[in-house]
């Protein structure tokens, strides 16, 4: 696990801080050998997936990168390359779907 990680989600006020680290043990539990570096001031995985703490929620972004146009439709957001979905509340994480979405995008992006 990245320092630099660790320093972006003890910076956050709450819920923001713990609905990070929620979604931070969900993609580590998934993907155990994954890369978790700071990029862009936030938390990435190997450019497939991303964390951001904004002021009411919290970014889950997710790559779009070989995504069927139904597939991106899973998400939220304006964005070209990622999208994401917004957590706004612990009990707001479902860890099911979420996990069906990380699958998704790190088999598309092999």
């Amino acid at each position: 696990m990245s320092k630099e990680v660790d320093a972006y989600i003890q910076k956050q006020k709450s819920p923001q801080r713990e609905i990070c680290q929620a979604l931070r043990q969900i993609i580590l539990k998934q993907f155990p050998e994954i890369r978790e570096e700071t990029k862009l001031g936030v938390p990435y995985y190997e450019d497939r997936y991303y964390i951001v703490a904004l002021k009411d929620y919290v970014n889950l972004g997710f790559s779009l990168k070989n995504l069927t146009p139904e597939e991106v439709k899973l998400l939220e957001g304006g964005g070209k390359t990622t999208k994401h979905i917004k957590v706004r509340s612990l009990a707001e994480i479902d860890e099911a779907r979420i996990v069906r979405l990380l699958k998704l995008v790190d088999e598309k992006s092999k």
